[in-house]
């Protein structure tokens, strides 16, 4: 008989080293950071190459679902479900959450589970590996993936190889990041390999595992899967039981301690795209060693990575400087402290300012909003509603808006009355009163918005109505 491979894909977090493009309300999984496609979307298609490959289970945090869901839906039909976490737990209580679901559709299922924010660009040899790792996970193993180690990296994890195992070798042991000596010591050794954060096994063995170890963790995602709700793509295991699940990783709880840990060399080319200098390694480069994206102009750079999103960057006689801009925000850096971002991004929160949390670009389930302008007692959106969606049935208790469609055609309730709206023709709602903007049209709704009040933020929203069960 032949197992069934459940691939699932982890994709929550918020991608803090990678600010100021990944934010918190578009993290860097949900970006195309190294395609046209999002490193989501990359995953997914990766995952399908995979022999004997169910459709996968991505895991995202519940605040990024309607985004998941429509990055999914734009690759096809294709995947099962979305996983809605409310809460990062770590690794370990998000992959039982996903083998207690493989083992519903068959009690012999291997999981295959690993990161959206991988970079990998050979799926043939990628899908091989794989084969190799599921082969050793129907014997029972728990397999990681190891990467041939380029150099003494002291941002990851490394796995030791112990006696040979079909394609790959038992896990003598896991070595937490070490120090720059420590690094060189076990590459020196010639048995080590960077621990990539990929898993392979069967959901039944990693459970039995997890239960002996860590007890504490199954009994709370058995409590959370049990119940669990299902509604349009999304499943959502309970809510109070999966908060109250300790938090670890897969590592910690289950790798690190059992006599069934095995490794498989990776065939394939691979980067953990987690930080700016990263993605200056795996980039494009110039003659002089630069990595542009955007409208960038050079002179006199050397080994940069500089990224223009709204606007013409200029980088003059600079060496070794990590330059992002955004519309709302600049970093500059050198790549040597491009792994200490998180703690600007830790600074904003503190100083409780916006930058950290989202673009001036919102994205929403029925389409996206920003910024234009905005001064005391008043702002300036422009608002795009996808065809076919609508804005919840709300009201502001301290604001009024002006709407004026630029393109498309609006169906919009104002209390009582519901006025059809074009290209050029404009509608007030006044403070206090019960509103909604549809677009009921085939093609995209632009129109710009001019709130004025003495308080303009997103949290002044009364909801009667909404299709997508927002509170």
């Amino acid at each position: 008989m032949t197992l069934s491979v459940h691939p699932v894909i982890l994709a929550g977090g918020y991608g803090t080293r990678l600010w100021p493009m990944s934010r918190q309300l578009l993290p860097k999984q949900f970006l195309p950071m190294v395609s046209e496609r999002s490193m989501l979307q990359d995953a997914v298609l990766r995952a399908r190459d995979v022999a004997g490959a169910q459709p996968a289970l991505v895991i995202v945090n519940e605040e990024h679902r309607f985004l998941a869901a429509e990055q999914l839906r734009a690759l096809g039909p294709g995947e099962r479900a979305l996983l809605l976490e409310p809460a990062g737990r770590g690794t370990a209580p998000a992959a039982a959450l996903a083998a207690l679901d493989a083992l519903e559709r068959d009690p012999r299922a291997i999981i295959a589970v690993y990161p959206a924010d991988h970079r990998v660009t050979d799926l043939a040899a990628f899908a091989r590996s794989m084969a190799a790792a599921i082969d050793l996970a129907r014997e029972g193993q728990l397999v990681a993936f190891g990467i041939p180690p380029l150099g003494p990296a002291t941002g990851y994890g490394y796995i030791v190889r112990g006696a040979p195992a079909g394609a790959g070798f038992r896990a003598a042991r896991f070595v937490e990041k070490p120090d720059a000596a420590r690094a060189a010591q076990l590459i020196a050794g010639g048995d080590a390999y960077w621990n990539s954060g990929m898993f392979v096994f069967g959901a039944a063995d990693y459970l039995a595992e997890l239960e002996s170890f860590r007890p504490d963790i199954a009994a709370a995602a058995r409590d959370a899967w049990r119940g669990r709700e299902s509604d349009r793509d999304f499943l959502r295991p309970a809510r109070e039981a999966f908060l109250a699940c300790p938090q670890d990783s897969i590592d910690y709880a289950v790798m690190e301690r059992t006599a069934r840990a095995a490794v498989v060399p990776a065939q394939f080319d691979w980067s953990d795209l987690g930080s700016w200098d990263t993605l200056w390694e795996v980039g494009a480069k110039d003659a002089r060693g630069n990595v542009a994206t955007g409208d960038v102009q050079l002179l006199d750079a050397d080994s940069c990575y500089v990224r223009a999103e709204s606007r013409m960057v200029v980088a003059l006689g600079i060496s070794g400087a990590v330059i992002v801009e955004t519309s709302d925000a600049v970093l500059v850096a050198s790549k040597e402290h491009a792994q200490h971002v998180k703690q600007i991004v830790a600074r904003l929160a503190a100083a409780k300012r916006t930058e950290h949390l989202s673009h001036d670009r919102v994205y929403r389930p029925w389409g996206y909003y920003e910024s234009v302008d905005a001064g005391a007692g008043y702002q300036v959106k422009r608002i795009v509603v996808n065809p076919g969606q609508a804005l919840s049935l709300q009201r502001h208790r301290r604001r009024a808006e002006h709407w004026v469609v630029v393109s498309g055609s609006a169906r919009v309730t104002r209390d009582d009355e519901v006025l059809a709206l074009s290209a050029n023709q404009s509608v007030y709602i006044p403070l206090g009163a019960k509103h909604r903007l549809e677009n009921p049209g085939e093609q995209p709704l632009q129109l710009i918005e001019v709130q004025s009040g003495d308080y303009l933020g997103e949290d002044d929203i009364e909801r009667f109505e909404d299709r997508y069960d927002r509170k």
